[in-house]
Parts: structure tokens; C-alpha cells; sequence
């Protein structure tokens, strides 16, 4: 196709959207208030929500109230180094963020996924600049066929198209069903998820650097698990990176 049916199909397109927004005005992503454009937020959920940004922990991407240098360590990681290489995460999961992740991960809000990742991709655009591979934490089949979708997949799939890594949904399996780990202290996380994940047959990590994709950083025990589980298959180093973070008490 020459530069004018390109340039024709993209005005088509142009008008399309525009008739659409006649008939169907978009509406913002978290309340459903009217917006300017399509998949965005107006400018009181905006407001409401928590970004993560520096200056921060250098490891665990934990906020700090002010600036204490480029390779400063919280004193959590000082204390118990994370079983992997960086973690970020993009926004607080807080009253405000709550609802949009939940209708997101549980009530098919797929529509939100595109602008998740983009700031997602903001939050781990370091990680992602010298990354191989990028994979998420997979969900046990009978969970996938009742909710229909992965939601950290279609997060991982976003952010390799936005980052130009290759995304691999399928890089882990999930080889039990584990319960909810909602109501479990963090010890009992981590019991629950041991052994319970393992790298695809066929696939490979050997000398790769992957970023791992979730929807939520609580205590971390379920990256953990999956991490362990790249670094015995080989892979040179394996990063997190989360849409949202459990942070109780911290000052952003």
C-alpha cells in the first residue's frame, strides 16, 4: 500500500472513531464520568491515584519521603535482601486503585489493560531497556477457564509491544491449584505457592534477563516462587514488575 492509501485508511479510521464518540461518548475508565478521549481517566480519578516514582529504594522500588541517592537501599532490603533482581511496581493499591485493578482482574474490564500498562511500562522502563524476555505469573488452567483471561498475560503482552520485548505468555505453568491467598499471612503465602509453578517444557531462560509481570505485589512470596524457578532454569537475572503494590503506612 503507497503513502496515499495509507494516509486514506488512517483518515477513514479518524472519522470512524470520531462518529463513534457521537454516539457513544467515552467514558472515564474508573468512575464513567465523560472524558476527552477513550481509555483514560477524568481528572478526579487522576488525582486520586498513587503513583510510585522516585526517589525510591534502588531494589525493592519502596518510596522514600526524600532523596537519599541513586543506590540507596531501604531498610527492609538492608534487612532481607529480595530472592530477585529489582522491583517495581507503578501505583499504590489503595482506595483509589482498588476498584479499577479488581474490575480489571475479576469483572472482564480487559478495556483498561492498554493504559495498566503504559504505566506500568513508565514504572519499569529501566528494567525493560536491558531485558530478554518478558513473562507473567501464570494462572492454574481451571482458574484461566473461569475467568476466560489472564490478567497479568494481556499485561505482559501490552508491555512487550509498548517496550519492543518479547513477550512470552506461556514461559511458566502453574502445576497446582493453589487457594487464595487473600486471608494468609506471609508465611503461609509462601507455603502455598512452593513448588507450585514450573517452566514450560520446550521452553528456555539459559543466560536470558526476564521481567516478571503481576497484577498486585503483596509480600512478594508468589514472584518468589516464580523467580526461583527462572534462576534454577538459568536465566541471568529476573526482575518484577507489578501494576500495583500493598505499601500500608508509607508516604509517597
Amino acid at each position: 500500500m503507497g503513502d496515499w492509501g495509507r494516509g486514506m485508511g488512517a483518515r477513514v479510521r479518524g472519522a470512524g472513531v470520531r462518529l463513534l464518540d457521537l454516539v457513544l461518548p467515552p467514558r472515564c475508565l474508573g468512575c464513567g464520568e465523560a472524558v476527552a478521549a477513550a481509555g483514560t481517566l477524568c481528572g478526579t480519578c487522576w488525582r486520586g491515584i498513587g503513583f510510585i516514582t522516585a526517589p525510591q529504594c534502588m531494589a525493592c522500588g519502596r518510596p522514600f519521603p526524600h532523596d537519599m541517592g541513586a543506590d540507596a537501599l531501604c531498610a527492609v532490603c538492608v534487612a532481607a535482601p529480595l530472592p530477585f533482581g529489582r522491583l517495581r511496581a507503578a501505583v499504590l493499591y489503595d482506595d483509589a486503585s482498588r476498584p479499577l485493578i479488581l474490575g480489571f482482574k475479576h469483572g472482564d474490564r480487559t478495556e483498561t489493560a492498554p493504559l495498566l500498562a503504559g504505566w506500568m511500562a513508565r514504572a519499569g522502563a529501566d528494567m525493560l531497556a536491558d531485558a530478554d524476555l518478558i513473562a507473567p505469573v501464570p494462572l492454574h488452567r481451571w482458574r484461566l477457564f473461569a475467568r476466560r483471561y489472564n490478567q497479568a498475560a494481556l499485561l505482559a503482552l501490552r508491555l512487550g509491544r509498548l517496550s519492543g520485548v518479547r513477550a512470552v505468555p506461556d514461559l511458566l505453568t502453574r502445576r497446582r491449584r493453589t487457594p487464595s491467598q487473600g486471608s494468609l499471612s506471609r508465611e503461609g503465602r509462601a507455603r502455598n505457592v512452593a513448588g507450585a509453578f514450573a517452566l514450560r517444557p520446550g521452553r528456555t531462560v539459559q543466560g536470558l534477563r526476564v521481567v516478571l509481570v503481576d497484577d498486585v505485589y503483596t509480600t512478594g512470596a508468589t514472584a518468589a516462587e516464580c523467580a526461583r524457578v527462572l534462576t534454577r532454569a538459568g536465566a541471568a537475572r529476573v526482575d518484577v514488575l507489578a501494576l500495583a503494590r500493598v505499601l500500608k503506612g508509607e508516604v509517597i
